[in-house]
């Protein structure tokens, strides 16, 4: 049993959860509160660890060792002491008193736990789900990673639910990709303002891992700097934050006290809190902010009701000297005026904006929404200090046009970025800059993949009044204007459609019997097209 289908066995228990009234927009949170109760077992136990993150009590074995009432008022007990960290039980020597007692320090599972209530009804649906579980092959799922596993059943929900967790899960593919283009380096402190369920952040702790022989080939202290204070993150949503802390403590990334990723508002006062960064890696909520009222920080230069306008604004001013960022971004930012080109102009002068990719559509849950990645680096290679035109020019890939829809049928995979990826580390980069102008669509003395150009800064200043929606390949399905017949002659075929499409669904209500009903709506046609009765029949 290979992960794919323990994640599939996995989401199939949301039937069980169904039947008890359970929808499918609680279904992971109500799964994952039983399930990181079992992965923590398994996990302690196959690693021989000494210590439970877990108290007595509180274990998978306490649970799968009771059935029927007694079982759902365990597991309401549990949770209970879960998410407060204190044991209630009866004093023996007065019936009428309760005795409370202490049994969780940890900070760490007591915001995993916290609020955590069940809302299983069914004594039956609940022995059903921990058998289920139970009858999991866990050494393969241990095998290939149980925080893998997890992630797993994030994205099944994001990908298969119309509950809105797609929002903040951004393709493993892409996150993959930025990853390898980035290249985050073990010692520095990598930051996502608007963390999600933490896949930037496991992603780059994976990526360094895989890069240093799962750390040990750190010293201790560099090993502990990597578990506690190399990733920081911050989420809006409780329930979003809960699966974030459980997904980094499952790929062993305990964070501070508050774990890796902090309940907060980056766009309030808590964003304020966050230290600077070396790398920060990105995907933001898309809309603007509630009220039309905009962000609460008055650091901000360029004050926006604009989301991801405020986001781009916290990225590039939390980055270190030379620290490196990349961030999904819709569009609008590229393109909107007024503040939005004020907030761009000033990326461009205190960071290089090096690279821009525009991305397909559908390979977010918000479909049709066009997304890009922005690539910058603070200050320039020469100065990290420098805040004034560190963009000279900006190299754009284009993944978007002439490419598949992509969706269940076709999924989007790493193959669609291996060529971009190919460009953005490519030395060819600098010997291109002095051979060929990327605007002159003549020019032909360097090849050049088609979807990679680069634009100067002046050139965007001058031609584009600093917008960066730049396009230049042509959409194959697309139609050319100047081969469209007369607009006369284009109404008349539209006419002739529509008329044909109203009596065909004429027909289709007369076989109905539907008739007179149909009756009535030609009549109301003839009367606004000025016909006389009958004229449509």
């Amino acid at each position: 049993m290979n992960n794919n289908d323990i994640v599939q066995k996995l989401w199939n228990l949301c039937d069980v959860l169904r039947d008890d009234g359970i929808n499918y927009s609680d279904y992971v949170t109500e799964l994952v509160l039983l399930l990181f109760i079992k992965m923590e077992f398994e996990n302690t136990e196959a690693r021989l660890l000494d210590k439970h993150k877990l108290p007595e009590g509180c274990r998978w074995p306490d649970l799968n060792s009771k059935s029927g009432l007694s079982l759902l008022t365990e597991y309401k007990r549990m949770l209970f002491t879960l998410s407060t960290g204190k044991e209630i039980s009866k004093d023996p020597n007065d019936a009428d008193k309760t005795i409370e007692k202490v049994v969780i320090t940890d900070p760490l599972i007591l915001a995993i736990y916290a609020d955590a209530q069940t809302r299983l009804r069914e004594p039956r649906h609940l022995e059903q789900l921990i058998k289920s579980l139970d009858s999991i092959d866990w050494f393969s799922a241990r095998r290939d990673g149980l925080g893998d596993l997890y992630e797993g059943l994030l994205e099944k929900n994001a990908s298969e639910t119309k509950s809105g967790a797609g929002q903040y899960f951004t393709p493993r593919p892409l996150i993959d990709s930025i990853i390898r283009c980035i290249k985050p380096q073990a010692g520095e402190v990598i930051q996502d303002p608007a963390a999600g369920t933490a896949g930037f952040l496991i992603a780059a702790d994976a990526y360094i891992k895989g890069h240093t022989d799962e750390l040990y080939n750190l010293n201790e202290q560099a090993q502990t700097f990597q578990r506690n204070k190399a990733f920081v993150g911050m989420e809006l949503v409780p329930g979003t934050r809960r699966l974030a802390l459980m997904n980094c403590l499952l790929h062993g990334m305990e964070g501070d006290d508050e774990g890796v990723v902090h309940l907060g508002n980056t766009l309030g006062l808590p964003g304020t809190q966050l230290s600077a960064a070396d790398v920060i890696l990105t995907n933001p909520p898309f809309g603007t902010a509630k009220g039309g009222g905009g962000p609460t920080r008055d650091d901000f230069t360029y004050k926006t009701s604009n989301k991801q306008l405020a986001f781009l604004q916290h990225i590039y001013r939390s980055l270190k000297p030379a620290g490196r960022a990349a961030v999904v971004l819709p569009d609008n930012v590229l393109f909107e005026a007024g503040v939005g080109t004020d907030i761009r102009r000033d990326l461009m002068h205190k960071c290089n904006l090096h690279t821009i990719l525009r991305l397909p559509t559908g390979i977010f849950y918000a479909q049709g929404v066009k997304t890009n990645v922005l690539f910058f680096t603070k200050g320039t290679a020469e100065n990290p200090l420098q805040d004034e035109h560190c963009t000279q020019q900006v190299w754009v890939y284009d993944l978007r046009t002439n490419m598949p829809s992509f969706g269940k049928r076709t999924p989007f995979s790493d193959q669609y970025l291996k060529p971009f990826e190919d460009c953005f580390h490519a030395s060819e980069r600098q010997e291109a800059q002095g051979q060929i102008n990327a605007i002159d669509e003549s020019a032909t003395d360097v090849e050049l993949p088609t979807r990679w150009r680069f634009f100067s800064r002046d050139w965007i200043n001058t031609q584009k009044g600093d917008s960066l929606d730049i396009a230049w390949l042509k959409d194959q399905d697309s139609v050319d204007a100047a081969s469209l017949p007369e607009p006369d002659v284009l109404a008349a075929e539209a006419m002739s459609e529509l008329t044909e499409a109203l009596r065909e669904l004429n027909d289709l209500m007369q076989a109905l019997g539907a008739g007179d009903q149909a009756q009535v709506q030609t009549e109301l046609l003839a009367e606004v097209l000025g016909l006389g009765a009958g004229s449509l029949e």
